[in-house]
C-alpha cells in the first residue's frame, strides 16, 4: 500500500421528490440527514485513531447540495478538516435534460420521440443503458467520471509515515460504481451491495498492487434492484 487511502461516504437523508429518478435533486438533508452527518464526524476520528491514519485536512464533496451539507455538518463537528472543495465530478448519474422528470414523464418523452426506442425495464438501475437525451450519461459513466476524480486528488496527497486518508463526501450508485472501476467491487457486487447514510467505507490505493477494500462496511442490499433507490 502508498498510503493513500480514500474514505468514501455517502451524505445523509435528504428531502427528495417521489417518482423522479434523477439524483440531481437540488434538495437540502432532512433533521434525520443531519443527525447522521453529525455522527459521521465521530466516525471518521474513531476511524482515523483506531487504524492510526493521518488526516488530509481538505473534505472533498461533489456540489450537489445534500454532499456539501454533509461535509460542511462533519466539518463543524470535528477538528479533522480545515475547508471542503466541492466538485462536480463526484456527483451521481446524470441523466441530462429529463433532470426532475418523474419516471412517467421520462418514459412519455422517449415514447414521442420518433428517434428513440422504448428504454429497456430496468433503465433505472441498468449500469450500462444511458437515456438518449441531451447531457445523459449511464451509471457506469458515472462511476467512471468519479474514479478519475478520487485518483486525481488522492495522487496529489503528500504521503508521510503514516497512511494518509482523504474524505470524499459524495453518492451510493456513482461510489460503487467507481469502486468497480478501481477494480473493489465486482460487477455483480453492484448490484448486491448499497452504502449506509453517512457511514464511511475505505479504500486503499494499492500504488502498483490493486486497489483494495479495508475498512467500514458496504449495506447489504435486499430490495429487487429494479426497485432500488439509485443514490
Amino acid at each position: 500500500m502508498n498510503g493513500r487511502i480514500a474514505v468514501l461516504l455517502r451524505h445523509g437523508d435528504y428531502h427528495q421528490k417521489p417518482g423522479v429518478p434523477s439524483a440531481h435533486q437540488p434538495f437540502p438533508l432532512t433533521g434525520k440527514g443531519c443527525r447522521q452527518a453529525a455522527e459521521a464526524a465521530g466516525l471518521l476520528m474513531d476511524m482515523a485513531r483506531d487504524k492510526g491514519w493521518a488526516v488530509n485536512p481538505v473534505i472533498h464533496c461533489s456540489n450537489l447540495l445534500r454532499a456539501w451539507q454533509t461535509a460542511e455538518i462533519i466539518g463543524e463537528n470535528t477538528d479533522l478538516f480545515e475547508r471542503q472543495i466541492g466538485h462536480d465530478d463526484l456527483a451521481e448519474r446524470g441523466v441530462g435534460s429529463a433532470a426532475n422528470l418523474t419516471v412517467a414523464e421520462i418514459e412519455k418523452s422517449l415514447a414521442d420521440d420518433p428517434r428513440f426506442d422504448a428504454p429497456p425495464k430496468d433503465w433505472k438501475s441498468n449500469s450500462h443503458y444511458c437515456l438518449p437525451l441531451q447531457g445523459a450519461e449511464s451509471l457506469i459513466q458515472a462511476g467512471a467520471r468519479v474514479a478519475t476524480r478520487i485518483g486525481e486528488i488522492l495522487r496529489a496527497v503528500e504521503g508521510g509515515t503514516q497512511p494518509v486518508m482523504t474524505v470524499f463526501v459524495g453518492h451510493g450508485a456513482a461510489f460503487r460504481h467507481a469502486a468497480y472501476h478501481l477494480g473493489v467491487l465486482a460487477f455483480e457486487d453492484i448490484a448486491r451491495l448499497s452504502m449506509y447514510h453517512a457511514k464511511p467505507v475505505a479504500l486503499a490505493d494499492g500504488g502498483d498492487a490493486p486497489w483494495h477494500h479495508i475498512a467500514g462496511e458496504w449495506k447489504i442490499r435486499a430490495e429487487a434492484v429494479e426497485n432500488r433507490n439509485l443514490d
